[in-house]
């Protein structure tokens, strides 16, 4: 097709064949005009200067190098990018959006998986998973590991820290359970909440009301520490933190001194530092799961991604509005 857009694809090897199997890639190849060959992981070669020079429209993925003013330069045709994973925050640069070129991320198609795996966290949080197993397991004697009192997810209170693209899909989940959630962001009305089926209150509130905690706020300078050892100590005995945002969200020393007590659980995809000393206690603790960043999207969870991809280069084809677009005014508070 001679009107098809050219195109380029930067990002590592790995990216491209976990986003784009061949039948996926030969998808995007009737959208787009490709050049032959690997994507490219630098954009200082002489190779990839010829494939900036007429591309239209950049897919990008995980491993994709900046794209900043000298990328721009030698790419005077760009009017698209297009991010096959979620935050852009890291490899575009704000000069992108002010020349025009519009930008789209996969940022809703990441976060299914994170949104899955917390609400999977929050089910097993509530019936005492983690403590309940270690008796099982290693020490008997030492309580009544079939008890079910103080467990259970009816009736519980969910809070939601961050109203976010994976805070909101984890609200609409737990539409599905007999739980009451409740939502802290600063940035949400009292009838968007509602609209999301969450009581909007301050995360000081939050924190003493909430059964389980989940936090999906993103990593900024304002953001770090959200949960620490003040709002920590808020949390009523027997609650549980999920975290998989970022590990700077939540004071690491603050947390483990509430949990070595045993007065609250964790279930922690992401850590400060990351990944956690092979010695710190978190990873020992039997009220506590530390995963190695594993929620957001793995194995064949990618195909969601460069299937978002592929959909995104059809309406820019047709001219249709992008689902994934990333407006310059919200660089600064987007993870």
């Amino acid at each position: 097709m001679p009107d098809r857009p050219a195109a380029a694809l930067a990002m590592q090897d790995w990216a491209l064949s976990g986003l784009f199997p061949p039948d996926l890639l030969e998808r995007l190849r009737t959208l787009l005009r490709l050049p032959p060959g690997p994507a490219l992981t630098s954009f200082g070669t002489a190779e990839a200067g010829a494939a900036l020079r007429e591309a239209e429209v950049l897919v990008t993925g995980w491993g994709c190098p900046r794209i900043d003013a000298q990328v721009l330069a030698a790419a005077p045709r760009l009017r698209a990018v297009v991010h096959a994973a979620g935050s852009v925050k890291r490899h575009v640069d704000p000069v992108v959006f002010a020349r025009g070129v519009a930008v789209s991320s996969a940022t809703r198609a990441n976060a299914v998986p994170v949104a899955e795996y917390t609400v999977a966290a929050v089910v097993f949080a509530a019936k005492r998973v983690l403590t309940r197993a270690h008796w099982y397991a290693h020490d008997r004697a030492a309580g009544d590991w079939r008890s079910g009192a103080g467990t259970g997810l009816y009736g519980r209170t969910v809070g939601v820290i961050g109203a976010s693209t994976i805070g909101r899909l984890v609200l609409e989940r737990l539409r599905a359970f007999d739980v009451r959630p409740l939502v802290a962001d600063p940035y949400l009305t009292a009838a968007e909440a509602e609209a999301l089926g969450a009581e909007l209150v301050d995360t000081d509130e939050l924190c003493r009301r909430g059964d389980v905690v989940t936090v999906h706020a993103p990593a900024l300078p304002e953001t770090r520490h959200l949960l620490d050892a003040r709002r920590l100590a808020l949390l009523p005995d027997g609650a549980t933190v999920v975290n998989t945002a970022r590990g700077s969200l939540v004071d690491t020393a603050a947390l483990t001194d509430h949990c070595a007590k045993g007065r609250i659980d964790a279930v922690l995809d992401v850590t400060e530092p990351e990944p956690l000393p092979v010695d710190h206690p978190l990873l020992r603790l039997p009220n506590v799961l530390v995963t190695p960043h594993l929620a957001g999207s793995q194995g064949s969870e990618l195909r969601r991604l460069g299937d978002f991809a592929v959909a995104e280069v059809g309406r820019i084809v047709r001219g249709e509005p992008l689902l994934g677009l990333v407006r310059a005014d919200q660089l600064h508070r987007i993870a």
